[in-house]
């Protein structure tokens, strides 16, 4: 098949998915190509089957802002016509589906028929979403899409509820490749670069927004350093950082905490640590908890949206209410205050994720762009 895969090119849980997705779409011999303004962060050095198409946006000064969402159906249009695709494939609905249905209207004009499918990842319906001015515009994108998927059941049910919608919704959850967790020696020094032997490492990875309360990330930790002697990972970075640095002075835990900033492949510092903080106001999904578990680090998170339906209470971490620092540090003590325990824990978060492992996702992917382009065809 030749896809078409319209996504964020940032580190974004929608963008790294589309990233991930059509890399192991092209692996298996499908010609992948990649629509966007920038080179996708996750694509890495180019590959066979795998194209790139830039949207280069206009800078007429007519406009005050720049018409990015015609500037991509423009671009959809011409890889669509040049490159004989099969199917668009648009992660994020806002403005990917409203441009891929511009675009598949102009190329019918053309006597091309191109089906596209959208793809829900969450703040396009829990936040943006839920802006009354956005909301005619996404139901009808959606309506139009000729499939829609949402990455857990909590989102699909948030977009029912709040949308107008009579597609159905198909629920194909994110995915991680397996990579099974082993300490080695290796580890250990990479490990002492971070913490002293004897000290526990406490990780936490996202875009620093208001709504991941990297603040209770801060509160947490500092209950569990004065229990069990700890060191903070924090990855990435974001509108919230000048507040997170501010409590860690107020509380007297900068020396304990270290802003590495966004990297690459987070994964890597993943691997180090032995707990994972995730005490999210709101997770469609909760992709940073799943990519931690692979790697063998239990979760301690928020039991909001999607995340329950990855993060089991009790076997590959616990749950609990927003906000509920308390109990998150409670919990968070229990596990990595006795080896055994923590080994345990370990154990069963590798398991627990081996259930969203890529070979067990892509071909629900594949068999629904079969089924789309059949129906189109017909």
């Amino acid at each position: 098949m030749k896809i078409g895969i319209v996504l964020y090119p940032t580190f974004g849980g929608s963008g790294v998915v589309a990233t991930e997705l059509g890399k192991a779409l092209a692996e298996k011999g499908h010609k992948i190509h990649f629509i966007t303004y920038s080179q996708p962060v996750r694509l890495g050095s180019f590959r066979d089957n795998i194209f790139y198409h830039e949207v280069v946006v206009s800078n007429y000064p007519l406009f005050e802002y720049q018409p990015y969402e015609t500037e991509l159906a423009s671009k959809m249009v011409d890889v669509v016509e040049y490159e004989k695709l099969d199917l668009l494939h648009v992660h994020y609905a806002i403005p990917h589906a409203s441009a891929a249905f511009m675009a598949q209207q102009i190329l019918k004009t053309k006597g091309i028929e191109i089906p596209f499918i959208t793809t829900l990842h969450g703040t396009d319906i829990t936040l943006v979403g839920r802006d009354k001015s956005f909301e005619p515009v996404i139901s009808f994108c959606i309506n139009q899409s000729n499939a829609v998927t949402a990455v857990s059941e909590s989102l699909k049910e948030d977009t029912l509820k709040h949308f107008k919608t009579e597609r159905e919704i198909q629920v194909i959850p994110n995915f991680i490749h397996s990579s099974p967790y082993n300490s080695s020696n290796t580890d250990l020094e990479r490990r002492r670069k971070y913490a002293k032997d004897g000290e526990r490492i406490i990780c936490h990875v996202s875009n620093f927004r208001k709504v991941k309360r990297v603040e209770d990330v801060v509160r947490i930790f500092e209950k569990i350093n004065q229990n069990v002697k700890s060191r903070l990972l924090l990855i990435g970075d974001g509108p919230e950082r000048y507040n997170v640095e501010l409590l860690c002075r107020e509380l007297g835990t900068c020396d304990r905490v270290m802003m590495v900033g966004k990297i690459r492949d987070a994964s890597s510092l993943m691997s180090l640590s032995d707990l994972f903080l995730l005490p999210s106001q709101t997770e469609s999904f909760g992709l940073a908890a799943l990519e931690a578990m692979a790697v063998g680090v239990p979760v301690i998170s928020s039991n909001t949206g999607g995340i329950p339906e990855v993060n089991v209470n009790g076997y590959s971490g616990y749950l609990s209410d927003v906000g509920n620092v308390d109990e998150m540090a409670e919990n968070a003590i229990k596990i990595i205050s006795d080896e055994n325990i923590l080994n345990k824990f370990k154990h069963q978060a590798q398991l627990q994720s081996e259930k969203f492992c890529l070979k067990n996702i892509l071909p629900l992917y594949e068999d629904l762009y079969e089924k789309v382009i059949a129906s189109v065809r017909r």
